[in-house]
């Protein structure tokens, strides 16, 4: 008889690992970096723009737009999530950037969703660049929701610094917020 144990910190470890992994293939970096991250987030703005229109009326009044193509979370217990994307200002890449989450308590699941955090303000897209790792709170937000509502650069979304519209979910996970997100700058 095999006495091997399975321990919960053995299999939230181990979960964790898989997260970890599987969040690196499925953001597609790989030998080819900043390109392939540049023609993922096109490919994003093009289905946001076509989902959601009123998002390019937005994306033309903000300084600068962080857009994250494919986000990977998943928990048992603890979770994790990641990706991998690009800042663009006047819709040139300036920077590329990840997005980590993790998170403790009861949460079941995995999900991939994108997201575009949209700098309203000078100062906003300011404090981002400066940052050693901006960690997203409750300045954001939210202009798209899971339901998929429309969304508009009304007086709401004008005064605030940082707008998010995350869409494109799938997975088996319910909700996704971007509160406690840390963004960091890379060299893909």
């Amino acid at each position: 008889m095999n006495n091997q144990r399975f321990t919960r910190r053995g299999f939230t470890l181990s979960a964790l690992a898989g997260v970890s992994v599987t969040a690196a293939c499925g953001n597609g970096v790989g030998s080819t970096g900043g390109t392939t991250i540049d023609a993922q987030v096109a490919a994003t703005l093009d289905k946001m723009y076509a989902t959601y229109p009123g998002t390019r009326n937005l994306a033309e009044k903000s300084n600068g737009m962080l857009v994250m193509p494919l986000v990977t979370e998943a928990g048992f217990g603890f979770g994790g999530s990641y990706g991998q994307g690009a800042l663009l200002v006047n819709g040139v890449t300036v920077d590329y950037y990840s997005a980590t989450t993790i998170s403790g308590g009861f949460q079941i699941g995995a999900q991939q969703y994108s997201h575009v955090l949209f700098f309203t303000t000078d100062d906003a897209l300011a404090r981002f660049r400066r940052s050693q790792g901006w960690e997203a709170g409750g300045e954001i937000e939210y202009v798209i929701s899971d339901i998929g509502e429309g969304v508009d650069a009304n007086t709401t979304t004008a005064l605030s610094p940082v707008v998010a519209a995350v869409f494109g979910r799938g997975g088996l996970a319910i909700g996704a917020t971007l509160k406690g997100t840390k963004y960091n700058r890379i060299i893909p």
